[in-house]
């Protein structure tokens, strides 16, 4: 067989691989637009319209795949905002299985598959901070459903997965080296195109607030931290409470309430008179946390000519939602108090987004890289059917160039508490600026947390009273 035979059947094959792509992957990019579409049904309080959507985008297959965790993650925090309990707890339960197994798995794979296309051909692993909130949340429902017990194992397994976060991170990172350093030796165009400062540069101008914030610790939700100290404190406790609510107040050092509680607990492991009894938290989850939006970013030149038809790569960027209310106020015994920030979901999520950001471009470039030299080699080469190949892989290259946009959205904005005494009479009301208020009965009992959901300035608040 002659040598231009074996070409044109090398770019026969080359055409036949890419229009099967290019018809794979032309649909856009289907988690993105599958996201959209649920979140307008959670911003307007169509709960059941998200849990029938959301129940369609799971596979239910023997190992998980896609978004599969993804969506368990929307469902779980769906259902509970519907106060269907044991159902969110179901889905969270089916959540911490698969952070389990792809814990177990590694990501190992992931850097390559994503050169070759881009990183939404990966499944959706989940991040540290969607872990912690699985356990927060679901010791929450235990809480609900009176089930101490449960909810003490969620946030020891909150606290163990935060202090873990870390290690796990360091781990992964090398892994992700190694692999990228692989590809990297493979091209040399890759390397210096990773790590050309005008590369950097371009990234600055388009995304000026990448690293524009002040992060937690790493991997510390304060409002776990917060949550399980209050909970260690109501059942008695002590001593881990006061350890926790002293890295609470660490992390949200201008906190009244925090620093109330702290001061109270003190005395009560002293034995300086501190008591513990008839006091109300109301916990404040506000509004709608981040999501991610693509954006595009044309690259310094790779080589030299006119004949690449594309360069560019898609990167995910952070986008921030509104608040329903700065705050509430409650008034108690003829008094009122504004309720304060314990934490921020869009710090918490901005701190891991920008750990794992230098891998996401890192990947984004040397995939763009391969797919400019494979347009390249083509186009040296004077035949039609090289010239038509060379077409497509520009073809394939710009409609894979996709952000992997995928991100737990149910998650609020922040986190906000207020501390005060029992009224006698068990009446709170609860008022948002230029809101409705909100009329509470609270049962006897020795303490009580009032918990409060508004995702939207035009949400009916979700309230639930958890007694001790």
């Amino acid at each position: 067989m002659g040598r231009s035979v074996l070409l044109r059947t090398f770019v026969s094959v080359w055409v036949w691989v890419l229009s099967c792509g290019l018809l794979f992957f032309s649909g856009c990019n289907a988690p993105k637009s599958q996201l959209s579409q649920f979140n307008n049904y959670f911003i307007s309080s169509d709960y059941n319209d998200c849990v029938l959507f959301g129940e369609t985008k799971i596979s239910n297959k023997p190992e998980p795949r896609g978004e599969d965790l993804l969506w368990t993650l929307q469902l779980g925090a769906v259902e509970r905002i519907r106060k269907n309990y044991e159902k969110s707890t179901e889905y969270f339960d089916k959540s911490e299985e698969m952070l389990k197994f792809f814990d177990e798995k590694g990501k190992l794979g992931d850097a390559v598959g994503s050169v070759l296309v881009n990183d939404n051909v990966a499944p959706y692993k989940g991040d540290e901070y969607d872990g912690v909130m699985v356990n927060v949340y679901k010791a929450l429902n235990f809480m609900s459903k009176d089930n101490m017990d449960f909810a003490r194992v969620e946030f020891n397994r909150a606290l163990d997965r935060q202090r873990r976060a870390k290690i796990k991170f360091n781990e992964e990172i090398k892994k992700l080296k190694a692999e990228l350093n692989q590809e990297n030796n493979k091209s040399q165009l890759s390397k210096s195109n990773v790590e050309n400062p005008k590369t950097q540069e371009l990234l600055l101008e388009k995304y000026p607030n990448l690293y524009d914030f002040e992060a937690y610790p790493d991997f510390v939700n304060p409002f776990a931290t917060y949550m399980a100290a209050l909970y260690f404190n109501l059942v008695g406790d002590h001593a881990k409470a006061v350890d926790l609510l002293k890295e609470s107040c660490g992390m949200v050092q201008d906190n009244e309430y925090i620093i109330e509680d702290l001061a109270v607990t003190e005395e009560i492991l002293n034995g300086s008179g501190g008591r513990l009894t008839n006091t109300v938290w109301l916990i404040f989850e506000n509004g709608l946390g981040p999501v991610k939006s693509e954006f595009r970013l044309d690259l310094p030149l790779f080589i030299a000519t006119s004949k690449i038809k594309y360069v560019g790569i898609a990167l995910p960027k952070l986008e921030f939602r509104d608040a329903a209310f700065p705050y509430l106020v409650v008034r108690a015994n003829g008094k009122s108090y504004k309720t304060s920030q314990v934490a921020s979901i869009d710090r918490i999520v901005q701190t891991e987004f920008s750990k794992n950001f230098s891998a996401i471009l890192t990947r984004a470039i040397i995939s763009t890289t391969a797919k400019a030299v494979a347009q390249y080699a083509l186009s040296e080469n004077n035949s039609s059917a090289a010239s038509l190949a060379s077409v497509f892989v520009a073809a394939y290259s710009f409609v894979t160039t996709a952000a992997d946009v995928r991100i737990w959205t149910v998650l609020p904005k922040d986190f906000q508490v207020a501390r005060f005494e029992k009224p006698a009479d068990g009446k709170l009301e609860i008022t948002a600026p230029g809101g409705m208020p909100l009329d509470i009965d609270i049962e006897k009992c020795n303490n009580a947390i009032v918990y409060v959901k508004i995702p939207t300035s035009l949400a009916v608040p979700v309230c639930d009273v958890i007694t001790f």
